[in-house]
């Protein structure tokens, strides 16, 4: 099943395929994020989340619901956070699991967050007449989200985020090393080297112009 094959559709109501553990009803949902542009320089990109209202209130929190038997974790997590938050994207590693009281039933729940980076937000979606939703930084998000196993799984994927991109860092560092490497080599000629340049990753002969 497509996920944008839901956007027509109603969100899932009912528990009679409900997952549970040991007691626990299991919920999944997702941390929707973007990197917004401030400027032209790269050093100001801002990691924003996308946080939802609660049905009931005004109270912001993640999208997440009830993971179902027919159904496989990830295609729940993508599910729920497009019914409830109307946006589509990249499904990032799974973040933790959390253990919580629900208190509204007053009984405990496993739940398990993922990250999402979207990629298309839509202007129709499942429950678009009773949720608000609201791009906001990460401080904003710890401020204002109503829940504190949330507020650890944004943390969780703070640190997450913050190791993808210091390893993409790590590849473009040496994707340019390459480059520069080539560059050398290409200037290295038969003729007899005056000396070796040497640095943290490198040595190769360089011929000396008199």
């Amino acid at each position: 099943m497509q996920i944008k094959k839901l956007v027509s559709q109603t969100s899932r109501t009912g528990r009679h395929l409900q997952r549970y553990n040991q007691g626990c009803r299991l919920v999944v949902g997702c941390i929707p994020y973007r990197i917004r542009k401030t400027n032209t320089s790269s050093q100001n990109d801002e990691l924003e989340v996308l946080l939802i209202s609660s049905q009931k209130n005004s109270s912001m929190m993640f999208p997440k619901g009830g993971w179902e038997i027919d159904e496989d974790i990830k295609l729940a997590a993508s599910r729920e956070t497009l019914e409830e938050a109307g946006v589509i994207g990249l499904l990032g590693d799974k973040l933790g699991e959390w253990i919580f009281k629900s208190k509204k039933q007053d009984k405990f729940h496993e739940g398990s967050m993922f990250s999402l980076l979207v990629t298309e937000e839509l202007d129709v979606w499942p429950e678009k007449n009773v949720r608000q939703r609201k791009w906001m930084t990460v401080n904003e998000a710890r401020e204002v989200c109503a829940h504190s196993w949330m507020k650890e799984a944004l943390n969780a994927f703070v640190r997450q985020f913050l190791l993808l991109q210091s390893r993409e860092d790590e590849s473009v560092a040496s994707c340019r090393a390459e480059e520069l490497r080539a560059s050398i080599e290409d200037q290295v000629v038969e003729e007899k080297v005056d000396f070796y340049l040497v640095d943290g990753w490198a040595s190769h002969p360089v011929s000396c112009s008199n």
